[in-house]
């Protein structure tokens, strides 16, 4: 198997994709469809027999289409354990984890990887990890398993988002980094069979970097916003509207507010940036703040409810929040690090009955109901979810809801419903950040 990929015909390339998850079935399925064989590699015995029998359940335009043609032309098999190719391109979870009180990366599932592919290695094969990992991770692993064969290694951080997987893969640019000059551009050689953005050329330490930088961005311009909704509730302005009017200036971008981060890079990447260094104050400060806002909103909640004008001083029945979507963002089935399920556990602990409603959600540490059964008797609606579905309810949907609660009350931390067309129904509107109706 040598390593002159571009002299060989896709046909004769085999390639092992490792982890079939959100970024490794559809990379495995574009490059079946270009022509290459294909092994796509997962240890969860049930998601390959879903794959295989095409009964996964995703949100993604267009993915079950594109894993079954690929499937259909010969080129894509699954199954639960690796075998020898030319390449082998791992998207493993690399996971946050609590250390000593710190939070760190977890290498368990790559380093599992690592050591599953080792016997199977030949000089000339390629390694490219498209997960997500700190500085320093790719040369660490190159040392290791160059010490008996001449292997060739790169990362290429995936830069997509879910719920547009497909569009993203095939016309972001990327940023590939090798070992060495050839390791680069061998994978640039890959990628560009289904790549039509720019590639661009880097060491591996490098490219580490730039994928954590540009959710690290994201995160503390996030945690911006929410410091500005804190203010603006405490000052007494909307900031919705002062964000909308700062960012007329043509150099102002602030990004929007909400319950909290979440999903697997912003909420997680700074932190690999920051078991890296000491110098990462400001993108600790700014992590902090964004895990914190789940607490920010059951206050929100709490006082709320407590001021009331139908509250009582006597002894009360527990009280029932409805959860209106507990994915980490709109119109998809993602809920990893979701900020929904730490304000879901905070008002457990304070003692109220939560319910959670969400259509597209099929995994959850909490319940989940029905719309109907959500709101039944309920106290106070919570929007945690920027659904279309939200957005969407008209009078009449709205009028049925009010019926059902026992207060017509809603908390929207997302700022997407038509707030006087809920008021006009009888509910009690409240906004995150909007300190003018506090």
């Amino acid at each position: 198997m040598g390593e002159q990929i571009k002299s060989e015909n896709k046909e004769n390339k085999k390639i092992c994709v490792i982890g079939l998850g959100y970024i490794g079935l559809p990379t495995a399925s574009m490059l079946a469809i270009q022509g290459f064989n294909v092994i796509g590699v997962d240890i969860n015995k049930k998601r390959v027999e879903e794959i295989k029998n095409l009964t996964f359940k995703t949100t993604e335009k267009d993915l079950m289409t594109l894993v079954k043609g690929a499937i259909s032309s010969g080129n894509l098999k699954v199954q639960t354990k690796p075998e020898k190719a030319d390449v082998y391109i791992i998207c493993v979870p690399t996971p946050c984890i609590e250390i000593d009180g710190e939070k760190k990366c977890d290498l368990t599932y790559l380093n599992e990887a690592m050591k599953n592919l080792r016997p199977l290695l030949e000089d000339g094969n390629l390694i490219i990890i498209e997960s997500t990992i700190p500085p320093g991770t790719t040369e660490e692993i190159y040392n290791l398993l160059s010490e008996n064969k001449k292997i060739h290694l790169a990362h290429c951080p995936e830069r997509v988002l879910p719920g547009n997987i497909l569009r993203e893969l095939v016309e972001n640019d990327r940023v590939i980094g090798g070992v060495d000059e050839t390791s680069a551009k061998m994978a640039k050689e890959i990628y560009e069979s289904f790549v039509v953005g720019k590639i661009y050329l880097t060491d591996a330490k490098t490219a580490e970097m730039v994928k954590l930088m540009e959710n690290t961005y994201r995160d503390v311009n996030i945690a911006l916003a929410n410091e500005f909704a804190k203010i603006a509730e405490e000052i007494g302005i909307d900031v919705w509207e002062a964000i909308k009017l700062a960012n007329q200036h043509p150099r102002v971008n602030i990004l929007k507010p909400g319950p909290g981060v979440g999903g697997h890079c912003i909420s997680i990447d700074p932190w690999f940036i920051i078991e890296k260094s000491k110098n990462a104050k400001l993108i600790r400060t700014a992590r902090e703040l964004n895990d914190s806002m789940p607490l920010f909103v059951v206050e929100k909640i709490k006082k709320i409810l407590n001021n009331m004008d139908n509250k009582k001083n006597n002894k009360k029945e527990k009280e029932i929040i409805s959860i209106f979507g507990i994915t980490y963002k709109g119109n998809v089935d993602d809920t990893r690090e979701s900020p929904a399920e730490r304000v879901v556990e905070e008002l457990i602990k304070e003692g109220f009955e939560v319910r959670c409603y969400d259509k597209y959600a099929n995994e959850f540490k909490y319940p989940l109901y029905d719309l109907d059964s959500a709101i039944e008797n309920s106290d106070m609606i919570v929007i945690l979810t920027d659904h279309d579905e939200y957005k969407s309810f008209d009078k009449e949907k709205l009028t049925k809801i009010a019926s059902k609660m026992k207060k017509k009350v809603i908390l929207d931390t997302k700022n997407i419903i038509d707030r006087n067309l809920w008021r006009d129904v009888g509910f009690k509107v409240y906004v995150l950040g909007d300190g003018k109706n506090a």
